[in-house]
Parts: C-alpha cells; sequence; structure tokens
C-alpha cells in the first residue's frame, strides 16, 4: 500500500511515474534490457538525454543563451562548485544567510574566496531577509542564496534584485514549483531527489557568457564549460535518475506545467498552516511572509507528545514527517508529487490527534 511520504528528500515521487518505470524496468522501449544497462551514447538513451532537456526548457521556458547541465555530486557538490567556476581567487563572493542549507553553501565558499554577507537573517532563522535589507558589493562575483530553506521552513517571497552581479541560486527544494524567470539568474542549481526526481542527479542551469571562468586546477568533469560542451555526457551520467527526471517532466507538462503547480501548491500550504494557526497545539513560529510552501514545520505545546504523534502516524500512512535533527519538532514536505488528498489526510489527523490528547 502507497502512503503518504512528507519526506523532505528523497521524495515522494509521482505514482504514474513509477508505474511507467516499474512496467518498463525489464523491457524498455522493446530492447529486451533495462534502461538501466544500455549505453549512455547509444542513440537510444542519446533521445531520453535530448526529451528531457526539452521538456525542462519547455516548462522553465529556458532562454538558448543558457546551458542545461546534468550533473552528479548533488547540491552540496555545487557549494564548490559554484565559486570553482565563476570566482577567481581572492575574489569577494556575496551571500545570503538565511538558515541550514545557505550556511553550508558560505562555509564552503569561504575555502575559495572571500565570502561577504549580503544580509543574514540571523538564528533561529525564522525569517527570509526582506528586499530592504540586501547590500550587494558592486565588485562581486555574484550573489548567492537560498530561495527555499528545507529545514527551517523559510522561503523568500520575492528574487533578489543583484543589479550587475550574477544571481545564483540553490533551488533544490523549489526548482519546478511554480513558474520562474529564468533570465534573472545567472545560475541556478537542484538537487533532483525533491521535485525533479530520485537522488543521484543534479541540474546546473547557467548562463553562457559564465561558462569558462573556471580556474586552472577544476577537474574537467566539474567545469561546467567542459560538461556543457559534452552535453552533460564527460563521463557516464546517472542514467536512470536522468531517465526518472525525464518522466517527471512529461508528467508536469500532461499536469498542466508549472503554473498548475503553483495553484495546487499555494493550496496544500494553506490548508496546513489554516490548521495549524487554528490549533492549540501546533505552533508555527516563521513569519508569514517568510512560510515555506514546500516545508511545513510545526512544534506540539506539549514535546512530549511528539512521539506519540510520529507514532500515530506511521499507523495511519502518514510518513516521515520527524523534523531536521539540527533543529527537532515536526516537518511536512509537500512537493509536487504529493497529493492534495495528503494534506487533508495529515489535517485530519492532526485534528483527531489534538482532540483527543487535548482532553486528556
Amino acid at each position: 500500500m502507497r502512503v503518504y511520504n512528507f519526506s523532505p528528500g528523497p521524495a515522494t515521487l509521482p505514482t504514474e511515474v513509477l508505474e511507467q518505470a516499474r512496467e518498463e524496468l525489464l523491457d524498455w522501449r522493446g530492447l529486451g534490457m533495462s534502461v538501466m544497462e544500455v549505453s549512455h551514447r547509444g542513440v537510444d538513451f542519446m533521445r531520453v538525454a535530448a526529451e528531457a532537456e526539452a521538456d525542462l526548457r519547455e516548462l522553465l521556458r529556458i532562454p538558448g543563451d543558457y546551458a542545461v547541465l546534468f550533473m552528479q555530486g548533488g547540491a552540496t557538490a555545487q557549494f564548490s562548485l559554484v565559486p570553482l567556476n565563476l570566482a577567481a581567487a581572492g575574489d569577494t563572493v556575496d551571500y545570503v544567510d538565511s538558515g541550514h542549507w545557505s550556511r553550508k553553501a558560505i562555509d564552503e565558499a569561504r575555502r575559495f574566496c572571500h565570502v561577504k554577507l549580503a544580509a543574514d537573517a540571523g538564528a533561529p532563522y525564522r525569517r527570509a531577509p526582506a528586499a530592504a535589507e540586501l547590500q550587494v558589493s558592486a565588485g562581486a562575483a555574484y550573489l548567492h542564496y537560498t530561495p527555499n530553506e528545507t529545514i527551517g521552513g523559510v522561503e523568500f517571497d520575492y528574487v533578489p534584485d543583484s543589479g550587475d552581479v550574477p544571481l545564483v541560486a540553490d533551488m533544490s527544494s523549489s526548482i519546478l514549483s511554480e513558474p520562474l524567470d529564468v533570465e534573472r539568474f545567472g545560475l541556478i542549481y537542484a538537487g533532483a531527489q525533491k521535485n525533479i526526481g530520485p537522488a543521484g542527479l543534479t541540474v546546473v542551469i547557467v548562463r553562457r557568457d559564465l561558462l569558462g571562468r573556471a580556474r586552472a586546477a577544476t577537474p574537467a568533469v566539474f567545469d561546467y564549460r567542459s560538461v556543457a560542451e559534452q552535453h552533460s555526457m564527460l563521463n557516464t551520467p546517472p542514467t536512470f535518475a536522468w531517465y526518472l527526471a525525464g518522466l517527471v517532466f512529461k508528467w508536469l507538462k500532461r499536469e498542466g506545467g508549472l503554473a498548475e503547480m503553483a495553484v495546487r501548491n499555494r493550496e496544500k500550504a494553506r490548508r496546513l498552516y489554516a490548521a495549524i494557526d487554528g490549533s492549540r497545539l501546533y505552533r508555527n513560529d516563521v513569519e508569514p511572509r517568510s512560510r515555506s510552501r514546500m516545508n511545513v514545520t510545526f512544534t506540539l505545546a506539549d514535546p512530549a507528545l511528539e512521539g506519540t504523534f510520529l507514532e500515530e502516524c506511521s499507523r495511519a500512512g502518514l510518513r516521515n514527517l520527524k523534523g531536521h535533527r539540527a533543529v527537532g519538532g515536526l516537518r511536512a514536505s509537500l512537493y509536487n508529487a504529493m497529493p492534495l488528498e495528503g494534506v487533508d489526510a495529515l489535517v485530519e489527523f492532526m485534528r483527531d490527534f489534538e482532540r483527543r490528547h487535548a482532553a486528556q
């Protein structure tokens, strides 16, 4: 039985995508073998790769002057690859500190560049810095920010204005959740395991004029220009993850594209936040303007009930609601593949749990 999986990542995938992959697992396209067993340079897989890129470009309306890369290593690898590819040693790079993952990116960038904080939301990170707080260095190699912080449940309600400084975004948990003006960014990167597909793949969208800036010591397999020139085939790519991502892109198109995803995601988040705000047992401490649509964090008025809550959730088919170990509490991740019915089931359970335990 399929459960409602609220995991922050690896996250739930569309059921029909998994069903198609299951049907094709042993005999893909009549070849008598799995897509995992064919050459990444063969005509059949090359067609998959080309279709996936074309569908992603269509969904996000990616202009031709941007390269689309399918890489390995996750978003964490990009914490290093961004400064290695976009900044020289000694360059100043601007970062916005809005939570756990932006801090990780900052710490890694400091190994390669001089990091200046363009804004700092400050612990315990219950808001995104306001646009008026941003101070972008005129000579910065780039400005980096994390539009959605999965651990704190904090999301920017705007795209920073970086002027002539290239804007870089870690969109691992928000990409494909709503329409996006790609041309406002110099580079976007996203680990796949939330809204794109399974873990093992990272999508990088980079403006072509930023290619060719990698430091001499950067390995070719991590040089954006080299990867772009080889159409992400410089080394053997994660073919199965790429194939599944392509199926997800086609599913998104069939479902109405990113405009429809935006409507669904707003409604899912609205219903869950309404249940939290209308309760005496549950609490969300993020400033309303910064509340994440993708990752709804909350706590219980009586922390001693948390274990019981999670245990009963699991029995009810509501899984992976435990908060990140760094902050504790509870968290429901509402990525594209989470249906509205899953949120309604969680809300119903929460209300029933409160009724039963409020009476004790």
